[in-house]
């Protein structure tokens, strides 16, 4: 290895490891009602009527704040209300300063694929058969579990469901169904189909995150869709100097999710992550 390309992996390096304490610190801050763990049961505060920006179940025993998706969902089916303003605001607000930079930094679920997908024991897989079809799924989430069957199916009560959350969700499921049954004795009295159903997504999302990078984040997230439509107006979005730039595609080859950064530098899909930037040997990458 020479001078140069060692001087290369270590700015990247120092990079992800500085990202890392990032990401567990706001996991940390996000969820840190102690006492909740402890009980066994979900934080009532005031802060809950707060969203947090990244994907993180209001259900866990530890979160302080709301998951925007559910609050979105929750005031979709609601008799009270019939448009999210205050969800809908805070996720323009977000998404016009940060775009995807909240999935690369601030989603606890985020950090949690990122730590399944590091250990290097298993063949990765860069990208699936149909890649660039299967991440417009996640738009489908959005549309249909997130707002349209929420805001026009409604039980028998005249109430709709939070559909994603209910029946797709693996965040509420690790976060907060699982911490639940385990400190809970009545919630393991009350888990049924429901809570096995979600569990055996969870273990495919936690399998599959392994050999993928980030398949939630790629495939099926909504807040992540919603992000992506910003990732090209948002105040933080890279650039491509064209006078420095040689195309020598070494921000494609470190970006896990196989985006052609020189190319598409702020493509729907990138999530921020910054590794594109700290590898390019021309310095020809900013934001």
């Amino acid at each position: 290895m020479n001078k140069k390309t060692s001087s290369a992996s270590q700015k990247i390096s120092r990079h992800r490891r500085l990202r890392l304490v990032i990401q567990a610190s706001f996991a940390a801050l996000s969820n840190g009602y102690i006492k909740g763990f402890v009980q066994g049961k979900i934080f009532t505060g005031e802060s809950k009527r707060l969203c947090v920006p990244g994907m993180n179940c209001y259900s866990c025993p530890g979160a302080l704040g709301a998951c925007p998706i559910g609050s979105l969902q929750a005031t979709l089916n609601s008799r009270e209300y019939s448009l999210a303003l205050y969800v809908t605001g805070l996720l323009v607000i977000f998404g016009t300063f940060l775009g995807r930079f909240v999935c690369g930094f601030l989603c606890p679920f985020g950090l949690i694929q990122d730590l399944l997908f590091t250990p290097p024991f298993f063949k990765k897989i860069r990208s699936l058969p149909g890649e660039k079809s299967l991440r417009y799924l996640r738009f489908v989430f959005l549309g249909v579990f997130v707002i349209l069957l929420p805001a026009f199916v409604a039980d028998f009560t005249g109430l709709g469901e939070p559909w994603f959350c209910k029946w797709v969700c693996p965040v509420g499921s690790l976060e907060g169904g699982l911490p639940l049954v385990l400190l809970n004795s009545a919630m393991r009295g009350a888990a049924g189909f429901i809570f096995r159903w979600k569990l055996a997504i969870l273990i495919v999302t936690i399998l599959s995150s392994v050999v993928i990078y980030r398949p939630f984040c790629r495939y099926v997230c909504p807040l992540g869709a919603v992000y992506g439509i910003f990732n090209k107006i948002s105040f933080y979005r890279f650039k491509i100097d064209e006078d420095k730039c040689t195309k020598c595609t070494a921000c494609q080859k470190v970006c896990k999710l196989n985006i052609p950064v020189w190319q598409k530098p702020n493509s729907a899909d990138c999530i921020r992550c910054g590794d594109c930037k700290a590898s390019c040997p021309q310095q020809a990458i900013s934001n």
